[in-house]
């Protein structure tokens, strides 16, 4: 059988693009899981890119095993069929919610680092995404498979540059205090949970449309390993900026200070992934709400980002540390179920 290196790397992309959205790719998530706990956030980072490569890789397989058209296909084989209704309930909700973070984080970029009106990078963002939803999964692939290199890019760069500071090492093995300190033991685990439980909404329709179980086992190993090499990159940057918890978007400070000669391109890459993962939501969204509601992609479409705008309406801050540590809980009882699901590979693939 011809190994599909080209589509395995499609799909890592894919994989990636969905995961590093709005608080991933402006540092903001990584800060409130992670690098906020110091070495601590470093373990639990590797703890991390470890359920990536494995649960990751093994969602994907299944849900093209099952050829599960949507995540509410692969809930209810998960679940059950009236279990997995209520968790599809939740599901709609926390993609409506990250799709909402997902446009304030455009907002704040517009409005941080180009000093334009938050309303601008929101707009333009969902006029963006509909010419993309209009062509389909191959705009899905097209914009990540360009976006998720250069993202990768940046990180090595930044963790080269921060490495090679005085006081790295001594930054690296600090452990601040936290007076909640005991959450960067589960960290790993709801981290996984939210970003895994989030993308399935993408990954598990692009896992059935590629069907190949080989492609799609080295699309989501390379996925992961790309997930934890951009995690821990970002966490050498992060911990060497005084006060990490006050910025919305610490990466483009770090950026500034330590190349401000790509800080405008920097700037537009945090953009693109936080567009690559607002197109990856609402691709999801529309499948499902399609089986839910026989309506058009423009309709379906519509409602999502009406609804999703009202909600990102409220500080990018805000949403981003209520909304992602609760949906990264609500998603542990997925997390757990798939981690424990028994998979075989069809002998076919």
């Amino acid at each position: 059988m011809k190994r599909n290196w080209n589509q395995a790397f499609q799909i890592a992309a894919v994989y990636v693009g969905t995961v590093v959205g709005a608080g991933f790719a402006t540092g903001k998530e990584i800060v409130e899981f992670f690098s906020r706990f110091g070495f601590f956030g470093f373990i639990s980072i590797l703890m991390s890119g470890y359920l990536f490569v494995m649960i990751g890789s093994k969602m994907m397989r299944m849900a093209a095993q099952i050829e599960a058209k949507s995540y509410q296909e692969f809930n209810e084989y998960l679940f059950g069929k009236w279990a997995g209704s209520v968790i599809n309930i939740f599901m709609l909700l926390m993609l409506l919610g990250v799709s909402a973070v997902m446009l304030a984080g455009a907002g704040a970029v517009f409005d941080e680092q180009l000093g334009l009106p938050r309303n601008i990078g929101v707009f333009l963002t969902i006029f963006l995404s509909y010419l993309v939803m209009l062509v389909g999964t191959k705009g899905l692939f097209a914009v990540n498979t360009f976006v998720v290199p250069l993202m990768i890019t940046f990180s090595l760069i930044l963790m080269f540059l921060s490495v090679q500071m005085p006081n790295f090492l001594e930054q690296f093995l600090y452990i601040p205090h936290a007076p909640d300190g005991w959450k960067s033991v589960i960290a790993p685990f709801s981290y996984a949970a939210l970003n895994l439980g989030l993308a399935q909404a993408v990954l598990v329709p692009v896992a059935t449309e590629v069907k190949d179980d080989w492609t799609i086992k080295w699309g989501g190993i390379l996925g992961g390993l790309a997930l934890t090499l951009i995690l821990i990159g970002s966490h050498f940057t992060l911990i060497m900026l005084p006060n990490l918890e006050l910025y919305d978007i610490p990466m483009a400070i770090i950026m500034k200070n330590l190349a401000p000669f790509f800080y405008w391109i920097f700037v537009l890459v945090i953009y693109g992934e936080i567009f690559t993962s607002v197109i990856g939501n609402v691709f999801g969204l529309d499948r499902q709400l399609q089986q839910l509601v026989p309506v058009s992609t423009m309709v379906s479409v519509t409602a999502i980002f009406a609804v999703s705008y009202l909600i990102s309406l409220v500080n990018y801050s805000t949403l981003l540390s209520y909304l992602y540590p609760l949906f990264g809980y609500i998603c542990m009882s997925f997390f757990i179920l798939l981690w424990m699901k028994p998979f075989t590979p069809s002998k076919r693939n």
